[in-house]
Formats: structure tokens, C-alpha cells, sequence
């Protein structure tokens, strides 16, 4: 087990909450992801819009991810004392901007000055038929979403010192909420991709005790690549094109890459937190 994964183990329990991509409590989700500079993003990366937005962004993919709806939103931000009031009202306007986006209220937080720009973000969301990371069965469809790879290869272009498109997926995620909404009564299991599909196929065959057979042959970069922000779901076989008929009404597609098995699986990615 990685570094991560024991730590948040050290908290669970025998019917824990703990797992998904977020605490399921009654008809309520609570989900929170933080987004740290330096190891998130950097600030010649992103303008401060941007920054906002996408921290909403990424912590909205988590209520998505669980078929929730989001509703209300906590912020914890981290200001360093040298970004002026101009870049605190750009930041906020992103964070304003991704919210309303999803009708969400923000309803307070914390504030504190520091040496860098972090950002920690909880969203209340509501759900009457929550996806869990539990409920593959063996002989189940593992698949995702459109199209994944491309956050890594964004990285690397701002890594050697070049630029991305304001629209692209590093920095502006695009959400399958409505394909989520409509596909769930067919789907086992679900989560967001926020660590590379390799990474997320593990943490749902280790949530199951199963093992994964691919059934395609995946690019170390691309299954590698992280911050995609798609659906890892998991389903029935005989619902194949149903899914991917839901699929092309909500303008994403359908790729099929593995099955469950007996056994387990372990993941060849370098680990992105720890």
C-alpha cells in the first residue's frame, strides 16, 4: 500500500464512510479536495480566475463523480500577502464563476495569510440514488469517458515552459454530469479519474477484492495521466449500448478497456501525492 493509502486506512473502520469520492450521510455527500500551489498548479501557469475556477472545478467532478447534485460549498483559502486586490477579486470571480455554473451557494469558510496560494474546498450535494466505488461483480465492463491523456501531455508542454489553451482540459475540466444523471441506473460502480486511469482502475478493484483483465492495450502515458476529470464506471455487459447510446446524447463516448476478474491489481504509475 502507498504512503496515501495508509494514511487515510489509519482512519477507517469496519462500515466506514471513508472510500468514495465522498461521505455519503442520508440523502446528503460531503466531498473536499484540496488544490495547493506548487503541487497542483503554479501561478505562471494559470491566471488567478483560473485558479479559482478550476478548485471549484475539480471539487464540483467529485459530487458528479457520486451522481450528486451539488449544493453548497465551504472555502478554506491560503492568500499570500503579495497578491493584490485586483488578483483577490480575479480569484474569487473564478471561484464565483464555477459555482454558479452549478447553482452552487457558497456559505462561508476560513481565510489566512501564508507564504504560497492554497486553496481546500468542501461541497454539500444531495443525492437520492448515490454511484459508489463498491458494487463491481466479476465479468463487469470496466470503461471511461471520453477521451483521456491529454492533462498529461498539457503538464509536460508547462513543465518545459510553454502554454495551453485557456479552454483545455489542465485547466478548464469538463464535467459528465448529465451522463452520470441518466446512466446511473445501469452502472455498478463509478469514480472520477483525478489520478490516471491505472491509478483509479486499482482503487476500484482494491475497494471490490477483484482483479481487472484489460481487453485493450492502454499507453503507460495515457493510463499515466492524471487530472483527467472523466467517469471510470463499471457495468453489466448487456448494457454496453444502452450506455453508449447515453453516451452520444451528452457528447462524450464510451471506451470499453477491461473486465472484472477473480484476483487483484496493482497499479505500474508513479504515485502523483506522496
Amino acid at each position: 500500500m502507498d504512503a496515501e493509502g495508509y494514511f487515510i486506512s489509519t482512519f477507517a473502520s469496519v462500515g466506514t464512510r471513508i472510500g468514495d469520492d465522498g461521505a455519503s450521510l442520508g440523502r446528503w455527500v460531503y466531498s473536499k479536495d484540496l488544490f495547493f500551489e506548487n503541487i497542483h498548479f503554479k501561478r505562471q501557469w494559470l491566471n488567478y480566475f483560473q485558479i479559482g475556477y478550476k478548485a471549484m472545478i475539480v471539487n464540483i467532478s467529485d459530487a458528479i463523480a457520486m451522481n450528486a447534485t451539488p449544493k453548497y460549498a465551504l472555502l478554506g483559502i491560503a492568500i499570500p500577502r503579495s497578491m493584490s486586490l485586483h488578483q483577490m477579486d480575479e480569484l474569487s470571480r473564478g471561484i464565483r464563476t464555477a459555482a454558479s455554473q452549478y447553482g452552487i451557494e457558497i456559505i462561508g469558510g476560513d481565510t489566512i495569510s501564508n507564504v504560497k496560494l492554497d486553496l481546500s474546498v468542501t461541497i454539500i450535494s444531495e443525492s437520492t440514488h448515490p454511484l459508489y466505488r463498491r458494487g463491481l461483480k466479476r465479468g463487469d465492463i470496466i470503461a471511461y469517458t471520453g477521451k483521456i491523456g491529454t492533462s498529461a501531455k498539457q503538464l509536460r508542454y508547462l513543465l518545459s515552459g510553454g502554454k495551453v489553451h485557456t479552454k483545455s482540459r489542465f485547466i478548464a475540466p469538463q464535467l459528465r454530469q448529465g451522463f452520470v444523471s441518466q446512466a446511473r441506473r445501469y452502472l455498478r460502480c463509478g469514480m472520477d479519474i483525478s489520478d490516471g486511469l491505472f491509478s483509479d482502475v486499482e482503487k476500484l478493484s482494491r475497494a471490490n477484492r477483484l482483479g481487472v483483465q484489460w481487453d485493450k492495450k492502454i499507453p503507460k502515458k495515457i493510463g499515466c495521466s492524471g487530472e483527467e476529470y472523466e467517469m471510470l464506471i463499471a457495468f453489466p455487459r448487456r448494457y454496453l449500448i444502452t450506455l453508449q447510446r447515453i453516451a452520444a446524447r451528452n457528447r462524450t463516448t464510451i471506451t470499453a478497456v477491461a473486465h472484472a476478474v477473480r484476483g487483484s491489481y496493482t497499479n505500474c504509475c508513479k504515485r502523483h501525492h506522496f
